[in-house]
């Protein structure tokens, strides 16, 4: 029997068409995430080097699927969902997996706890990111920080003896790569403010331009021709950034509560006086009408 369109008992489409722009996102979100699959296979295989620069790769799209997305204006709570389990995999399961069959598996037991402990933090270093996303008691300069290292950040610096293997040189022992670690780990989950570069400005000035072209290309190809060189570099000032970070985190909220203070403090207080329209004589005995 063919079905009625106008009978209420024919099933109906739950949701219409999705426009491609929001798919765009979370195509390159996949891309991401097959990246580091990709990377937990070569380092099984002890292909390091592409291991690593699957990372990377990883990093690169998950630096670029959030500004594609509000550029196309392809944002929806699907895309970030499966953002925030790409972020896990990448960036904290793989990167875990790579320390692990690289050296931390010399400890047995211990480097896997090592490798575990950094893809627990990871997973909650993104969880207290969504839960605290719109939290509306944040202060205004709040936003231009973020509340421990974020997980991609986090996932290249910890790297960071790998890289200086491939460079030849001498290889940390097993247990100070643990420690280095743990550290990270713990950076990722920690309360430290750290500084997210929204506050710097996208706009770029006329005569900017060719020399902003210029250097984004001298970067890339330094990164294609001495990508452990720059990833080392990287690494080591990302690390000594984090106290410039706190420090300016400490400046916006001494001068917050400055101003909060000068605000409130301005002229003598006075106390509010209470006055009470009553139209209603005190000799009548009438109740006053409702209104």
């Amino acid at each position: 029997m063919p079905f009625d369109l106008n009978s209420p008992e024919t099933p109906r489409r739950r949701f219409g068409p999705i426009p491609v722009r929001l798919l765009v996102p979370n195509v390159i979100t996949l891309l991401a995430i097959c990246a580091g699959l990709t990377a937990i296979r070569l380092s099984t295989e002890g292909r390091m080097e592409l291991a690593v620069a699957a990372i990377v790769f990883a990093a690169v799209l998950d630096g670029i699927d959030g500004r594609v997305a509000r550029m196309i204006k392809g944002q929806s709570k699907f895309g970030a969902e499966l953002d925030s389990l790409a972020d896990f995999v990448n960036f904290g399961v793989a990167p875990g997996l790579i320390l692990y069959f690289w050296q931390l598996h010399d400890l047995n037991n211990v480097g896997w706890i090592a490798a575990m402990v950094f893809a627990i933090s990871g997973g909650l270093r993104l969880a207290r990111f969504n839960a605290t996303m719109d939290d509306p008691n944040k202060p205004a300069f709040a936003a231009n920080f973020f509340t421990g290292v974020p997980a991609p950040a986090g996932a290249i610096t910890v790297l960071l003896p790998v890289y200086m293997g491939f460079l030849g040189a001498p290889t940390p022992p097993a247990v100070l790569t643990a420690l280095y670690t743990l550290l990270i780990a713990f950076l990722m989950v920690s309360r430290l403010p750290v500084f997210s570069g929204k506050a710097v400005r996208l706009r770029v000035a006329p005569e900017m331009v060719l020399p902003v072209f210029v250097s984004v290309v001298l970067f890339v190809a330094l990164l294609i021709g001495y990508p452990w060189h720059i990833l080392s570099a990287c690494s080591v000032l990302y690390l000594l950034s984090l106290p410039v970070g706190w420090r300016s985190y400490r400046d916006h909220q001494r001068n917050a509560a400055a101003a909060q203070k000068t605000k409130g403090g301005g002229g003598p207080s006075q106390k509010p006086t209470l006055v009470v329209n009553d139209p209603t004589p005190h000799d009548d005995d009438r109740p006053a009408r409702l209104n």
